[in-house]
C-alpha cells in the first residue's frame, strides 16, 4: 500500500513539474528605453471620457500626452492602433491571486493564518510572482491587483501589486494599504449547514460574542495608538496605527444588510471609516453608505441572487443601483483562477442599464480611487503611470477583449501564458497550425 502512495507521489510531482515548466520563458520586461507614442485609437481615458482617432505618448513610465493628432518627438517608437482601442490597465481588488496556486494541495495554499485576530499579517511577503494564474490575467488586460489575506475575524493587511515582476519586493506597488476586517454574520448553509449549527440561539451566540471580541480589541488597539511611543510594541496593535493616523484603510466584509449597517455604525464610532466589501445587500441601504460615505467593492455580477425572492437579474443591475445612488463602486471577483473574467463581470453591468464608461470605471479608475492609487494609475491622464494597453475590440466584450500589446510603467510585457500555450500545444499535435 506505501508503495502505491509513493508511486501516485511521484507521478503527481512530475505533472506539476511539467505544468512547471510551461512557462520558463516568460520573464519581467525591461525598464522602458525609448518614448512611445500610440496613434489613431479610441482612447478610453476611465473618467467618463472618450477620445476617437487620439494619441497617447509615454516615456520614462509616465504618461506626457493625450489627446489628438500632436507633434511625435523624433526617436519616437509609433505604434499605429488605427481601429483600435487603448484602457487602462484593469485593477483586481480583494484578491488571494498569487497566495495559491492549486487549491487542492496544502502547500500551495498561503492565504491565511491560524487564529481569529491576524492584524500584522502581511500578504505581500507571501505573494508568488512565479504563480501561472497571473500572465492569464496580463492577456486580459488586468495589470495591477490587490493581494488580499482571508480568514479570521482580522485576516490582515493588503497589498497593491503590478502584475509584472521578478519578486515581491519588484512588484510592489502600493505596501500594505489596508487591514482585512470579516464581519461575524449567522452563516447558514444551503442545506443547513453553517457554523455554529442550524441552532439559531447558538448562532445568535457566536455572533454576539465575536463581535464583542472584535469592537474590544478595536478600542485597545485604538488606545494603544494613543499612547505614542510610550509603550511595549504589540504587533497587532501596531497594525492599526497607521489606521488611527489615517494612512491605512479598512475593508469590512459583510453582506447581508444587518451586517453591513451594524459595520459600519460600530467601525464609525471609532472613527473608522471603511470600505465595504462583498454588499450582496448593498443596495437595500444604500441611505447608510451615502450619509457615510463608504465606497462598495462588490462581488461578481456572475452569480445568483441572494434569495428566492429576489429578482434573478439583480446581481447585474446591482452596480448601477449603487452608482445611482451616488456611491463609488468597484468590481471584484471569485478564485484567483477566474480573474481574468474580471473585465466581463462590467461588461454585464453594462449590458444592465450602467453607462459603458461608467461600467469601465468600475475596473479602473473607480478601483483606484477607493485603494487610493489613483494619483499614479486608474486613468489614462498626463503624469500618471503608462499603465494601459491596445485591444482589437471592446474589452469588457468576451468576443472584443483581444489584448495585442500591454505596458506597465511603461514596460512593454509578454502576452503570452499557459493557456495560450496549451492551445498552441495541441493545435499543432493535431496538424491545425498553419505549415503543419
Amino acid at each position: 500500500m506505501k508503495t502505491i502512495k509513493y508511486m501516485l507521489s511521484a507521478i503527481t510531482l512530475l505533472l506539476v513539474m511539467d505544468v512547471a515548466e510551461a512557462q520558463p520563458t516568460i520573464y519581467p520586461a525591461k525598464a522602458q528605453e525609448k518614448p512611445i507614442a500610440i496613434t489613431g485609437a479610441t482612447i478610453h481615458v476611465g473618467n467618463g471620457d472618450v477620445i476617437e482617432q487620439g494619441t497617447l505618448l509615454f516615456d520614462q513610465g509616465k504618461i506626457t500626452y493625450v489627446g489628438g493628432n500632436t507633434t511625435i518627438p523624433d526617436g519616437t517608437e509609433i505604434v499605429d492602433a488605427q481601429g483600435k482601442h487603448l484602457y487602462p490597465g484593469f485593477i483586481a481588488p480583494n484578491t488571494n491571486l498569487g497566495l495559491v496556486e492549486i487549491s487542492s494541495v496544502r502547500a500551495t495554499v498561503d492565504f491565511g493564518e491560524v487564529g481569529e485576530n491576524n492584524a500584522h499579517v502581511r500578504a505581500l511577503i507571501a505573494y508568488n510572482t512565479d504563480s501561472k494564474v497571473i500572465n492569464t490575467l496580463r492577456s486580459n488586460g488586468i495589470l495591477l491587483a490587490q493581494i488580499t489575506p482571508q480568514d479570521g475575524l482580522v485576516s490582515g493587511q493588503s497589498s497593491i501589486v503590478q502584475l509584472d515582476a521578478w519578486n515581491w519586493e519588484d512588484a510592489a506597488y502600493k505596501i500594505d494599504e489596508g487591514i482585512h476586517i470579516n464581519w461575524p454574520t449567522v452563516r447558514f448553509g444551503r442545506f443547513g449547514g453553517g457554523g455554529g449549527g442550524t441552532n439559531p440561539n447558538a448562532q445568535k451566540e457566536r455572533v454576539e460574542q465575536e463581535i464583542a471580541e472584535l469592537e474590544n480589541y478595536l478600542m485597545e488597539a485604538k488606545a494603544y495608538a494613543e499612547l505614542g511611543s510610550n509603550r511595549t510594541t504589540n504587533a497587532r496593535f501596531e497594525a492599526f496605527r497607521a489606521v488611527f493616523s489615517g494612512k491605512r484603510k479598512v475593508y469590512v466584509h459583510a453582506n447581508k444588510a444587518t451586517d453591513i449597517i451594524a459595520s459600519i455604525y460600530a467601525l464609525k464610532r471609532l472613527g473608522i471609516n471603511p470600505v465595504l466589501v462583498g454588499g450582496t445587500e448593498a443596495h437595500l441601504v444604500t441611505d447608510v453608505l451615502t450619509d457615510n460615505r463608504v465606497s462598495v467593492i462588490i462581488n461578481q455580477s456572475h452569480a445568483l441572487p441572494s434569495g428566492t425572492d429576489v429578482d434573478v437579474y439583480l446581481p447585474y443591475k446591482q452596480a448601477k443601483l449603487l452608482t445611482d445612488a451616488g456611491i463609488l463602486v468597484a468590481y471584484s471577483i471569485d478564485g484567483f483562477w477566474q480573474q481574468r473574467n474580471l473585465p466581463f463581470m462590467a461588461g454585464t453591468a453594462a449590458a444592465y442599464g450602467l453607462d459603458k464608461e461608467q461600467a469601465l470605471a468600475t475596473i479602473t479608475s473607480n478601483t483606484a480611487k477607493i485603494l487610493g492609487i489613483d494619483d499614479k494609475t486608474g486613468t489614462l491622464e498626463v503624469g500618471k503611470d503608462a499603465n494601459l494597453f491596445i485591444s482589437h475590440g471592446d474589452a469588457l466584450d468576451m468576443l472584443g477583449n483581444t489584448v495585442e500589446r500591454a505596458f506597465i510603467q511603461g514596460r512593454g510585457i509578454d502576452l503570452n501564458d499557459l493557456h495560450k500555450q496549451l492551445f498552441e500545444r495541441y493545435e499543432y499535435k493535431y496538424g491545425l497550425s498553419e505549415g503543419k
